[in-house]
């Protein structure tokens, strides 16, 4: 059965193998003896190896061991963790802030606790496959809405939303396939309107856009979405996942997140780094602005659409041409991974291209120039 379901689907150019990629330096990546500058990272901001983050994990390990020897409710709870959870909540605006151990964890632990069968799920279609894995284990009416259509998320609310108890509204703030924004202001007057919550994970948007907080803040203007989930895993540099909202609310995940209960605490260094790169984040202004004016450079050069974060993608359409592409940027120096089916859409696989603080304004030039004669090839 498994060697069937293998040959499916190396026949279709959808087997992945598992590279060993070693991260040398920021921006910087090397493979096998290569080194390759790196368009594919989500360490938007470098901080994975910054030397205060570093050094953060490395003090607090030596403190409080390498693990946290259990689960958060029996003895993983060490002291780092409240730190940590008061800083995403002033990040991000809310009363407060519970961390899982990774953001799969915290939006499959998050959705079913707070709806459930009786219950209607609106979501972007573009939605991320964790968002997806939540929303089935909360076996609520699943609806999915055109993507960024405003319009189409009133007429499903307007046919579906008094025929059911509870109804979540479901987006990525920045799409990680897609590098778009979604228009969260106007998302939350809709929800507003028809008592919905609006839960957005900003995976992709922290640290990068809204001045470092997230998709949450408009035009300097903070939006407040009633639940935001994210990583610590992308412009953060560590990993872990969290969800922000009111107290009420966090005290219910902590006591009904599955996903959160039966799962050990995260290590202290990885804790105490996550917490030291929020700092820097807060502080740093010309940092977290590196990454879109990064984008914004590129997509300036190649005559797209202005970037709106981080990601900026190149559809190609066949995983045959876009896995052909990725190798002959690889020649040239340059690490895109080909993005293909199940991870977007048939026949729409793509190069994702990620920029960094550490890419320096020369290597934007040179990577969009080696890009163009690539499409060209």
């Amino acid at each position: 059965m498994a060697r069937n379901k293998l040959a499916a689907l190396d026949k279709k150019l959808l087997k992945r193998e598992l590279v060993v990629t070693n991260r040398t330096a920021p921006g910087v990546t090397k493979r096998g003896t290569i080194d390759l500058i790196s368009f594919s990272c989500n360490d938007y901001l470098g901080l994975s190896q910054h030397p205060e983050v570093i050094r953060s994990a490395k003090d607090a390990t030596e403190l409080l061991g390498a693990g946290a020897g259990a689960s958060r409710h029996i003895t993983g709870n060490h002291a780092l963790y409240q730190d940590l959870e008061s800083k995403l909540a002033s990040l991000k605006n809310t009363e407060d802030a519970v961390v899982f151990g990774s953001g799969y964890l915290a939006n499959i632990g998050t959705i079913p606790a707070l709806v459930s069968e009786p219950d209607l799920i609106i979501m972007d279609e573009a939605c991320h496959a964790s968002l997806h894995a939540g929303v089935r284990l909360a076996r609520s009416r699943i609806i999915s809405f055109s993507h960024n259509d405003e319009s189409n998320v009133i007429a499903l609310l307007k046919k579906h939303r008094d025929k059911h108890r509870y109804c979540l509204l479901l987006t990525e703030g920045v799409f990680s396939m897609d590098g778009d924004r979604a228009p969260i202001s106007k998302l939350l007057e809709i929800a507003t309107e028809y008592d919905a919550w609006l839960m957005t994970d900003d995976a992709h948007g922290l640290g990068v856009v809204g001045g470092g907080r997230g998709s949450n803040v408009e035009a300097n203007k903070t939006i407040p979405v009633p639940l935001q989930m994210g990583t610590l895993s992308k412009s953060i540099g560590t990993y872990g996942g969290y969800l922000c909202a009111n107290r009420t609310v966090t005290n219910l995940i902590r006591n009904r997140a599955r996903s959160l209960i039966y799962t050990t605490g995260l290590p202290p260094g990885t804790v105490a780094a996550a917490t030291k790169a929020l700092e820097i984040i807060m502080s740093d202004e010309r940092l977290v602005k590196k990454p879109l004016d990064n984008a914004q450079l590129f997509t300036e050069i190649l005559g797209l659409p202005s970037a709106q974060s981080a990601i900026v993608p190149l559809q190609i359409g066949s995983s045959e041409r876009v896995l052909k592409l990725s190798k002959i940027l690889q020649k040239k120096g340059y690490l895109v991974v080909a993005i293909r089916p199940p991870t977007v859409p048939e026949g729409t696989a793509r190069l994702r291209c990620t920029f960094s603080a550490a890419h320096r304004k020369e290597d934007v030039e040179a990577f969009a120039s080696t890009l163009k004669k690539a499409l060209g090839a």
